[in-house]
């Protein structure tokens, strides 16, 4: 019998995105899957129902009731979750420690889930990694907000009523999000800066046609993760910031660690010696933000800089960023797909490290 797969409409506030594109859906039927849509599931990335038609999907409104596999962007809620039948395998961004509810309603329901940030940061891993996919669509998001709110161009312009200097734009941050806001600033023509507190990020930055700010404090650590700083390096680094701050007329902050809250960088006295005009975009808004005066989901004015922290910003983006998503959990979901029956090599590093609960639930049995 045919692996049932099955995806509902996303239900979170603004989520736009996606977890099975037309392309991806004709690859699971491809590989024998059956699958299953709630009318309407593409709609905010502008796919249709024909086009999932079209590639051998059905319509059901209840989609996910009777499928062996679920696949989703945001976790669904705990009742949604309790309505699957036990044993059904979940993927998606889960989160399940973040929400007790839901974590519940997991193990109550005998789902094996697999939360897809939960992924080890390897080579083979690269292709399903929904963290770095999203995060270069919420860098570029994130400059074209700040090139809007910024009351100035961004290029240097010579004009018949005189030149007109490029913007300074400086990127906190040189994950992927950083990174493609680097590149998106350089090219809408800024004068770009990034800062980052692992050294090693240097070359990266400059590789995109950014100038690296360097503080003269390094938090070189092992294994490619910074150290803790000490209180002094930590101080002369922000002073050093504070500084430099007044000479920035944007700045567009990325610094995330999934799972904890967001550091705080930027702070509220560095804002005030902002010049006025000046703007910040905390990307980092959902887990707190790197701005002390970052306010989740809201634009605000202070002292004449504004401060702007965006949220779910991947799905602004929402047709190109489900596309990439997609991709990914297509590229997870093959792993436990073999001879048209779902398969679970618990040897594999990818499945082992990224199944939750850690112990695998009744009823499912390891190779």
């Amino acid at each position: 019998m045919a692996v049932i797969v099955g995806v509902a409409r996303e239900t979170a506030t603004g989520e736009r995105r996606v977890a099975l594109s037309p392309e991806t859906c004709k690859k699971l039927v491809a590989a024998g899957c059956a699958v299953r849509i709630q009318p309407g599931i593409g709609a905010g990335a502008y796919f249709t129902d024909a086009a999932y038609i079209d590639v051998g999907a059905q319509l059901a409104e209840d989609a996910t009731a009777a499928a062996d596999l679920v696949l989703c962007v945001q976790p669904p809620e705990p009742a949604a979750i309790a309505g699957l039948k036990h044993g059904t395998v979940l993927v998606g961004s889960l989160h399940p420690q973040a929400d007790a509810a839901r974590s519940a309603a997991l193990q109550s329901a005998g789902v094996v889930a697999f939360p897809l940030e939960r992924l080890p940061r390897t080579t083979r891993a690269q292709a399903m990694d929904v963290l770095s996919s999203q995060a270069g669509m919420a860098g570029y998001k994130a400059v074209l907000i700040a090139a809007q709110l910024a009351p100035r161009f961004f290029p240097m312009l010579t004009t018949a009523a005189g030149t007109i200097r490029p913007s300074k734009v400086l990127i906190v941050g040189a994950g992927v999000a950083g990174l493609q806001a680097i590149a998106t600033a350089k090219r809408l023509g800024a004068a770009v800066e990034g800062f980052d507190v692992r050294p090693e990020t240097r070359e990266q930055i400059e590789s995109l046609g950014g100038k690296f700010l360097d503080l003269g404090v390094s938090a070189a650590g092992e294994g490619g993760y910074a150290r803790q700083l000490t209180d002094e390096e930590r101080a002369l680094q922000q002073q050093r910031l504070a500084d430099h701050l007044k000479g920035i007329d944007v700045v567009v902050c990325t610094a995330a660690v999934p799972g904890r809250p967001a550091p705080k960088i930027i702070t509220e006295a560095m804002v005030a010696g902002m010049k006025p005009g000046s703007v910040v975009v905390d990307l980092a808004a959902e887990t707190g933000g790197n701005c002390a005066l970052t306010q989740p989901g809201q634009t605000i004015e202070s002292a004449g800089v504004t401060v702007a922290g965006p949220l779910n910003l991947a799905s602004m983006g929402a047709q190109h960023a489900s596309e990439m998503y997609a991709r990914n959990v297509f590229n997870f979901v093959s792993l436990l797909l073999k001879d048209g029956a779902l398969h679970f090599d618990w040897g594999d590093e990818l499945l082992a490290r990224s199944v939750w609960p850690e112990r695998v639930e009744a009823g499912v049995t390891k190779a």
